[in-house]
C-alpha cells in the first residue's frame, strides 16, 4: 500500500523497482503473491477528508465568503503528481460549499505564494495535501503564505535524548496550526494540518487494500465470462 498523496514518479517508478514489480499482481518464485494498490490519496474518501478538515479548522468563517486552497507539491519529475490536488479542487467544486476552491503548489502554477492575488474572499482557508506534517507544512507553505515565523529549534540545538528532541520539534512546528485565524492583507487565513494525519486515513488503507480484492476479483469473473 503506497502511502503517498497522489500516482507519481515514486509509485509508478521507483518502489516497482524497488519491490521488483511488473503489474499490480506479481508472483514469486516463493510462491508469495504481491499486490501493489493505488496510492491513498486516490481513494474516494480523500474528499469527505479535505472537507471536514477545512470545516473543523475555520468552524465560525461563512463558507460562501470562503475559498479554499488545496495545496500539494507539484514536480516537474511526473505531471500526474498534481492530478489529485486538481481533482479533488474540481470534486469539491461542484459542490459549491465554497465561494472558490483552488487547487496551487509550491513549485508549479498556480503558486500558493499567489493566494492573495488569486483569491478575493475575506476568508481563506488553507489544507496541506500532504500525507504528514513535518517541514513543508510547519515551516515552508507558511512562508510561502506570508504566516509569522513559527520556526521549530534545529536538532542540534536540543538536549535529551533523540525522540525527546523529535517531540519538541514537532511540539513547537505544529503551533502554526494554533495560532488561527491570521490577519494578513485585511483578510482571515485559516491554516489546517496535513489531510494525512486525520485519523480516517487509517480507515481509508484498510479500504483501499479491501478495495484492490474486490476489483481483482471483478476482473478474474470478467476473463472466465469473456473466454466462456
Amino acid at each position: 500500500m503506497p502511502n503517498f498523496i497522489s500516482e507519481g514518479y515514486f509509485t509508478q517508478k521507483v518502489v516497482p523497482r524497488e519491490l521488483e514489480l511488473n503489474g499490480r499482481i506479481a508472483k514469486r518464485s516463493n510462491g508469495q503473491i504481491w499486490k501493489y494498490c493505488e496510492p491513498v490519496g486516490n481513494h474516494s474518501m480523500m474528499t469527505e477528508l479535505l472537507l471536514k478538515r477545512a470545516s473543523e479548522v475555520a468552524q465560525d468563517a461563512d463558507s460562501a465568503e470562503t475559498s479554499l486552497l488545496i495545496v500539494a507539491h507539484g514536480t516537474d519529475l511526473n505531471e500526474n503528481s498534481a492530478v489529485a490536488a486538481k481533482r479533488e479542487a474540481e470534486k469539491i467544486r461542484t459542490l459549491g460549499k465554497y465561494a472558490a476552491v483552488l487547487n496551487v503548489y509550491m513549485e508549479e502554477q498556480p503558486l500558493v505564494s499567489d493566494w492573495q492575488k488569486l483569491t478575493r474572499t475575506p476568508n481563506v482557508v488553507v489544507v496541506p495535501f500532504f500525507i504528514s506534517d513535518g517541514l513543508h507544512s510547519y515551516e515552508d507553505i507558511p512562508r510561502l503564505l506570508d504566516i509569522p515565523s513559527c520556526h521549530p529549534k534545529p536538532l542540534g540545538t536540543l538536549t535529551g535524548s533523540l525522540d525527546s528532541a523529535r517531540d519538541e520539534v514537532e511540539s513547537t512546528g505544529r503551533e502554526v496550526f494554533r495560532r488561527n485565524p491570521y490577519k494578513i492583507g485585511g483578510r482571515s487565513l485559516f491554516y489546517a494540518p496535513s489531510i494525512g494525519t486525520d485519523p480516517g486515513f487509517a480507515d481509508i488503507i484498510i479500504d483501499q487494500a479491501a478495495k484492490f480484492d474486490s476489483e481483482a476479483h471483478r476482473d478474474r469473473g470478467a476473463r472466465l465470462i469473456g473466454k466462456s
